[in-house]
């Protein structure tokens, strides 16, 4: 066989072809007789094996495809459409691989977050209530934000209401993972392609939500986060768990958050919320009220009101979820009857619910305005526990470095028990004697305010801060708090902060002064201003002692003593001594003050807190660990913080000398005068050490008595709460002044104190608080001590204890007709009053108005204290 062409590859015979006769020379077949090919173009050098006059050899014929290394097996390439297929199946695996490895990572990183998020709180998983008590434990309300009531047990929620939010917000939440995979693909592809961000999540999902503060416009990211976290709370918590604390997350609109705050809101009416059982509603599905402690008689304790709510008021406040506002049933009522009652078509079609059920609910009406209750302050002292409300955050650490987030998480869930240091029984009290003695004026209803703090402890027992309505504070009328915020002129219950400086300055209770008119002409004004100075009536004595003009609130001595006897520095060192009393808010050192005329007035807790420290003998006692950060009142005895370092954080007072024993000793004997024959005879007791000061302002509009007995200081305040109104006509036609109501209140909540008093220190065995050290404390055990003042000394002694039989004769009385009071005796003898003479009249403010002093004769006082 000839072989024509070279073995270069350059004609004849080629390597790799086939030797069918597509190409080259045919086996079998002349080479006359091939078929010749067309010459490569780039076959011009000729080639050294073969002659070069021989012609070219014959060529394959051109491809009309290129070469490619793989067919369908018939020798054709494979199709573009698959090959196109091919690759985006390819594609599209390696992206989904990238994504389920994200997803997956993202999911393992949250399982390792889970942990470190529970130990933070950094959401809200088994809330726990706060709980308040009073000094004897006895429970006087939940600790929460007014409108937010956390439930504890899945129990206490009604089946329906379970039934009525799983039925319209996540049908299969008893066997979904706790995850929505559909609503994350179309939150996903919203995302990618720039559509609206979807919902859609399950209640798992909205719970995490919720917990986590989330906005609304939450990212793909930041849903595929939530999803991980509630696919692993779900394997750890239980499903009723989760519901839960679903329930207790979120809004409900009306300021309610979680469900049995809107239960409480929306159908407290109907189920008798923290009423007695004769106060119910005859529909009521409860007969002895719902909401907290117990009621009754035996006691009977109170379910809570998210517990008895029927099928029409479940799936009502289940429909509100979605949209709070849009869905409120006062101002849409519409909208919220027909979600309403597709919230009750759910729960009939996924058998929840009967047909004869359904039937009877849709034909319920909505709740009206009038029914609906906005949260308030527990029932028992609202005003008290508002005005804790800021020290117990920071007790947990706000204002101190810790977020505020975790500190309120702290205080409202972290399921605190905080014994405070009122009394139940002697609050009840409070509230009794104001409510009999304070008079209903018609046009201008006054009100008053009470104040009393244990003098050995610095511990308020009992505050009174607004209107008494039935026997109790009416916290929904108002929520300012006449006892903390009310700043009032105090007329001239402010004169003994200056007879202490006088007595340091060495005057004493019988140096003689002018009582008459008097006209000062006013510091730096140049001669052009002047403080004309009137007693009340008019009257004067001529002369007074300081011990006289003390008893019947002479203005006319009061002012020469401050503004000359005590020179141009007077004013400045009375409202020093008044600050450093107790009296926190700013003293103006304008000549007025003298008389208790002050730019800003001061509140009945500060008036109490300042005369207890003449009561402890010139020792100022104050709570700065757990109490008011600026020194004031003590209302928290004790808090036990299961989430806090320190679990048990207990109150350590702290003493202060700020006035020596023996001047307040003196002040002490002098207002003892003002209950025995002065201004203040309607506050005293028979057998009881009692002194005080009246106060009332020129026009009437504020009427005081602040005194105090061996056990504690009590301040009255009486006025009209919103503005200035005189009350010249309102006492028997009379004008009220602080010898009247106030002093009366005051009385009448004395003589049932002292024996709760008395039954609760024999109860304990007969001993008072001895706590004789303030120490430091680790405040909710967030590593940075408050520490102590430097001045703190023991416990002070009282400067008196129970009336003893006096030894001594009482001083000689001024000239007038009658005997001098009996003395009390603060140290055995009598303090015989100087006697006589018309009833005092109450300062005045300002310079005017004033008393009538006990006139003539020169008797002698009465005899010695019995």
């Amino acid at each position: 066989m000839h072989l024509s062409g070279p073995l270069d590859g350059s004609g004849g015979v080629r390597l790799g072809e086939p030797l069918d006769g597509s190409g080259g020379v045919r086996f079998g077949q002349s080479p006359q007789g091939a078929i010749a090919a067309p010459p490569d173009p780039g076959d011009t050098a000729p080639s050294p094996l073969r002659d070069p006059h021989a012609p070219a050899p014959p060529q394959p014929p051109k491809r009309r495809w290129p070469r490619r290394r793989s067919s369908d097996g018939n020798g054709r390439p494979p199709k573009p459409r698959l090959r196109k297929l091919r690759f985006f199946s390819i594609l599209i695996g390696l992206m989904a691989l990238a994504i389920v490895s994200t997803v997956f990572g993202m999911m393992m990183a949250v399982a390792s977050d889970v942990p470190l998020i529970e130990n933070e709180q950094q959401y809200r998983h088994e809330l726990h209530n706060s709980l308040l008590y009073d000094d004897h434990w006895r429970p006087i309300g939940l600790f929460a934000p007014p409108n937010h009531v956390v439930i504890d047990s899945y129990g206490d929620i009604s089946r329906y209401m379970r039934d009525g939010i799983v039925a319209v917000e996540d049908k299969r939440f008893w066997t979904d993972p706790g995850v929505d995979i559909r609503g994350i693909a179309r939150a996903f592809i919203a995302d990618v392609t720039g559509g609206s961000r979807q919902g859609a999540s399950t209640i798992s999902q909205q719970f995490v939500k919720n917990a986590l503060s989330e906005q609304s416009n939450r990212t793909i990211f930041e849903k595929l986060r939530e999803a991980a976290l509630a696919y692993h709370l779900t394997r750890k918590w239980s499903k009723e768990k989760i519901l839960t604390q679903y329930l207790n997350s979120i809004y409900f609109g009306n300021g309610a958050y979680g469900v049995e705050s809107a239960a409480r809101v929306y159908f407290g009416w109907a189920h008798g919320f923290n009423t007695q059982p004769n106060a119910v509603d005859a529909s009521s599905t409860s007969t002895t009220g719902c909401g907290d402690g117990t009621t009754g008689s035996p006691p009977v304790q109170r379910p809570k009101c998210a517990s008895v709510l029927a099928p029409w008021e479940a799936a009502l406040l289940a429909g509100m979820v979605a949209a709070p506002s849009a869905l409120d049933p006062v101002a849409h009522r519409q909208a919220a009857q027909e979600r309403r009652d597709l919230v009750l078509k759910d729960m009939l079609e996924q058998h929840y619910i009967t047909r004869a059920q359904y039937e009877y609910a849709i034909k319920q009406p909505l709740p009206t305005a009038n029914e609906i209750q906005q949260p308030s302050e527990p029932g028992a002292a609202p005003y008290f526990t508002s005005w804790l409300r800021p020290q117990i955050l920071a007790a947990m650490g706000l204002g101190r470095g810790v977020p505020a987030s975790v500190a309120e998480y702290r205080a409202y869930y972290g399921g605190l028990r905080i014994r405070t240091t009122l009394d139940l029984q002697l609050e009840q009290a409070a509230q009794q004697a104001i409510s009999q003695d304070l008079p209903t004026i018609p046009g201008q209803q006054p009100a008053a305010s009470l104040v009393a703090i244990d003098n050995g402890t610095g511990e308020v027992r009992a505050m009174v801060g607004g209107q008494i309505v039935g026997g109790h504070e009416d916290f929904s009328r108002s929520q300012f708090n006449l006892a903390t915020e009310g700043h009032r002129q105090p007329g001239s219950a402010f004169k003994p902060f200056t007879l202490a400086v006088a007595l340091e300055s060495g005057f004493g209770p019988d140096s003689l002064f002018t009582s008459a008119p008097a006209d000062f002409i006013v510091p730096n004004s140049g001669g052009k201003e002047h403080f004309i100075v009137h007693n009340f009536g008019n009257s004067y004595s001529g002369t007074a002692t300081l011990a006289q003009a003390t008893d019947v609130s002479d203005n006319s001595v009061y002012a020469r003593l401050g503004l000359e006897g005590l020179g141009p520095t007077g004013t400045r060192r009375v409202a020093r001594l008044a600050s450093r009393m107790g009296i926190r808010s700013p003293v103006s050192h304008n000549p007025a003050m003298i008389l208790g005329g002050l730019s800003i007035g001061v509140s009945p807790l500060d008036m109490a807190h300042a005369y207890e420290t003449f009561a402890t003998g010139g020792v100022r006692v104050y709570n700065p660990q757990l109490g008011d950060p600026d020194q004031g009142p003590t209302g928290i005895a004790q808090i036990n913080c299961p989430l806090c370092r320190t679990k048990v954080m207990l109150d350590h007072p702290t003493y202060q000398r700020v006035l020596p024993q023996p001047i307040a000793q003196e002040v002490h004997d002098m207002l003892t005068g003002v209950v025995q024959s002065g201004t203040g005879t309607g506050a005293a007791i028979s057998g009881v050490d009692v002194a005080g000061k009246t106060g009332t302002t020129t026009n009437y509009g504020d009427a005081w008595f602040v005194g105090w007995t061996p056990a504690m200081t009590v301040a009255v305040w009486m006025g009209v709460p919103d503005r200035l109104v005189s009350m010249a006509t309102d006492y028997n036609g009379g004008p009220v002044e602080g010898g009247t109501y106030p002093a009366t209140i005051w009385h009448d909540f004395m003589v049932q104190a002292l024996p709760i008093l008395a039954a609760e220190a024999q109860a304990q065995g007969g001993h008072a608080n001895t706590n004789t050290t303030s120490t430091a404390t680790d405040t909710a055990g967030l590593g940075s001590a408050v520490s102590t003042d430097t001045g703190s000394t023991a416990i002070p002694t009282p400067l008196s204890t129970t009336p003893q039989v006096g030894t001594a004769n009482g001083p000689t009385g001024a000239t007038g007709a009658g005997n001098g009071a009996v003395g009390g005796g603060a140290t055995g003898g009598g303090a015989g009053g100087a006697g006589g003479g018309t009833a005092g009249g109450t300062v005045g403010d300002g310079g005017t108005g004033g008393g009538t002093g006990g006139g003539g004769g020169g008797t002698t006082g009465g005899g010695g204290g019995t």
